[in-house]
């Protein structure tokens, strides 16, 4: 029986203008009411993802920045953080610096996080956009999102580091990656979302020990759950782990074709045609909607 429901956010539980479907959140909320657990395991800051989570007043913690950090959104109470040391921190930085990327740093695993960045290129439009983005959607807590600093690697003596990212377009952010894979071997988790249509690519150096699988594994280890009760709902490649973890797993209609094909996923319909609900009807609520 399904006791625990991780969705991923962005292609998944959003639609394509960022927005979250009615019959999404219908399916949630009759999900919560047969003892559910619900929850996002999103690539993004927490910080990012609590505009979704007060929209939806989750149940369970948040699984944010692809695992590493499990914390509940109304008290900030952290469950668990997986951090990045100082000396792998530097090395991130001095090897995607050295390739020409700008790196963005998170930090702040206790409170509600901040992202911290140095240098932006002029040609580098993903990573401004996103800048403005997150500004944009934090308001008055703004200037506690974003900082601008001199220099990322003086600032990591100070900072407890959740992740570091890098951002750009597929064909660089490929190179950069297999670049960092050599450099850095196994003593991170380098995971990429791409998105081919927006030719953008987002890098995410997490921890060795973190991916969404590890977020969703360790959710539900804390409930007392196995995978077998354990549904997940996903789009892109960082949801991999948690969808090959999960007893129930999920792939949107909008996902890469290569996530589509795993004959031990099931599939459901895009995004932008709810096809969270669809899939929690099915699954959960016994109701055949694909």
């Amino acid at each position: 029986m399904i006791k625990l429901l991780a969705l991923d956010l962005d292609g998944t539980l959003l639609n394509s203008k960022g927005k979250i479907p009615e019959a999404n959140k219908i399916a949630i909320r009759s999900a919560e009411d047969q003892g559910v657990l619900v929850t996002i395991a999103t690539g993004r800051r927490f910080r990012d993802a609590l505009p979704v989570a007060a929209e939806l007043e989750f149940n369970a913690p948040l699984i944010t920045h692809n695992g590493a950090l499990l914390k509940y959104a109304e008290s900030l109470e952290t469950v668990a953080a997986s951090l990045l040391n100082y000396g792998t921190s530097l090395e991130i930085l001095r090897v995607g610096k050295e390739f020409g990327g700008d790196a963005l740093v998170s930090v702040d695993p206790h409170g509600k996080g901040t992202l911290m960045f140095d240098t932006v290129s002029d040609d580098n439009i993903p990573l401004q956009k996103y800048i403005i983005w997150s500004e944009s959607l934090h308001g008055d807590d703004a200037q506690k999102s974003v900082i601008h600093v001199s220099s990322l690697a003086d600032e990591l003596t100070d900072n407890e580091v959740i992740h570091i990212s890098f951002s750009g377009g597929c064909a660089s952010m490929g190179e950069m990656a297999d670049v960092l894979k050599t450099e850095l071997g196994d003593t991170v988790t380098l995971l990429a979302t791409i998105y081919p249509k927006l030719d953008f690519t987002l890098l995410d150096i997490l921890p060795p020990n973190a991916s969404k699988g590890h977020g969703v594994e360790k959710l539900a280890a804390i409930n007392g759950l196995s995978s077998e009760n354990v549904m997940v709902i996903g789009d892109n490649f960082n949801d991999l782990e948690m969808l090959e973890f999960a007893g129930t797993a999920v792939v949107m209609g909008n996902a890469d074709r290569s996530l589509l094909e795993r004959p031990e996923f099931y599939t459901t319909v895009s995004n932008d045609e709810s096809g969270v609900a669809a899939a929690i009807d099915k699954f959960i609520l016994n109701q055949e909607n694909f």
